[in-house]
């Protein structure tokens, strides 16, 4: 296979768009994806668009061929679901029905679409999904080393089969499932920057213990460093010996009833400039950062969804933005930095300031070639063909000579789990 380098080198006139592509065993439908990752930018959720290859064999039958997506909560591993009884919840479900089309499903097709099916042919349909609002983020929970079999968490998938009809259960060999994520980014506005104030009185003291936190700010994105701005001021009689700070990770589950997890993904404990001792002040900036590669042995802890097995980051804050729609969301995600400090012989202060963890916006994809967009539409919907993900190529596409229809099919690969060689795990 090509390496990227390679693709450039041999081909620096034009770029090929990578469209993911993967058939069902018996190799009757096939089913095109442009991307894997579906982005919610809060005032719109990128769409899932693209297109299933029915063999001229279904379409001289009574199969019918359906689209579906599930995103669905797992909270107990697959080898645990007996008797009927599976450990998950679906949390949001919406299919159609491909081939043949439908009159009232029918839609404008999108920039990838049109391309798609003027290379694909007359035996390419399409078929689109909007995500609705209010829909999950992709989160996985950290499975325990030694592990095996798919994670728990909020997870999507794309899937295509054929039968007679919606309600037939559908068979493997004619059934093709990609496993896709939902991502969110925070808007990139100005937010209060978070502070807090706290004292603590003590018995026989003239005054209290006072404790003033900020951060420098309140969104951070992956891998940055936090500020934390510590003031003290000790009027009282007593002696603080140290100060420790962590970021916390509260992750609220959402099941029949909603239970609540703590896990500190960072912590820092200093007796620099201390004790401090009565009436006494100190002043000083810590600086913390929250990263998954020290996090790795704490089963249970919220990561971004993965696929393929890929290295990943802590989950991303979760943004609500409908209070009684919490149900809905399966894993709710919050950051808090506390501030704790040790006085000796007393009761210890400390405080909590919440924050944003999330990734930055990606940049706007660039316009497609004036050439290929034939009317308004066309501009509208070409936006849905951006941040395709960049794969090697397998070649598919590369003998095609016209620069508007420059398309490289990847394959979707198959992961097999060590321990579990008869399960295919979609990657």
């Amino acid at each position: 296979m090509a390496s990227s380098n390679d693709l450039l080198d041999g081909d620096s006139k034009k770029q090929g768009t990578r469209v993911f592509k993967k058939s069902s065993p018996n190799g009757k439908i096939t089913t095109y994806l442009g991307k894997r990752d579906f982005v919610d930018f809060l005032d719109h959720i990128d769409p899932i668009d693209g297109v299933v290859v029915v063999n001229p064999e279904y379409q001289g039958s009574s199969k019918r061929v359906f689209a579906q997506v599930l995103a669905a909560f797992r909270y107990g591993r697959e080898d645990l679901d007996v008797l009927g009884l599976t450990f998950r919840k679906d949390l949001f479900l919406t299919q159609m029905q491909v081939y043949p089309p439908k009159e009232e499903e029918k839609r404008p097709l999108t920039y990838l679409q049109q391309r798609l099916l003027k290379k694909l042919g007359e035996n390419a349909f399409p078929f689109f999904f909007e995500i609705p609002p209010s829909s999950p983020s992709s989160v996985t929970l950290q499975p325990a080393p030694g592990d095996t079999g798919k994670p728990c968490g909020v997870d999507y998938e794309l899937k295509t089969w054929a039968a007679d009809s919606a309600d037939e259960k559908s068979h493997r060999r004619s059934t093709v499932r990609l496993a896709i994520r939902k991502l969110t980014y925070a808007p990139s506005i100005a937010a209060p920057q978070p502070a807090i104030e706290a004292h603590k009185e003590f018995m026989m003291s003239p005054a209290p213990l006072h404790l003033e936190c900020t951060l420098d700010k309140e969104m951070y994105y992956h891998g940055e460093t936090i500020n934390v701005n510590v003031q003290v001021t000790n009027n009282s009689n007593k002696t603080v010996k140290k100060i420790k700070i962590s970021v916390r990770q509260c992750a609220d589950i959402c099941l029949f009833s909603t239970a609540q997890y703590k896990c500190t993904v960072a912590e820092l404990e200093s007796e620099d400039g201390f004790p401090i001792h009565p009436s006494s002040t100190m002043s000083k900036v810590y600086s913390i950062t929250p990263l998954l590669e020290n996090n790795k042995d704490k089963r249970g802890l919220v990561l971004d969804g993965k696929l393929k097995h890929e290295d990943t980051n802590l989950a991303s804050s979760t943004i609500i933005r409908d209070p009684a729609a919490r149900e809905n969301l399966g894993i709710i995600v919050q950051y808090k930095v506390k501030v704790k400090l040790i006085v000796s012989m007393g009761g210890d202060l400390a405080v909590e300031l919440p924050f944003t963890l999330t990734h930055p916006k990606p940049p706007p994809s660039p316009s497609p070639p004036p050439k290929s967009l034939n009317s308004s539409r066309d501009i509208e919907t070409s936006a849905v063909d951006h941040n395709l993900i960049q794969l090697d190529s397998n070649g598919d596409g590369a003998s095609h000579n016209n620069n508007d229809d420059d398309l490289i099919f990847e394959e979707f690969a198959r992961i097999r789990l060590k321990g579990h060689e008869g399960d295919d795990t979609e990657a």
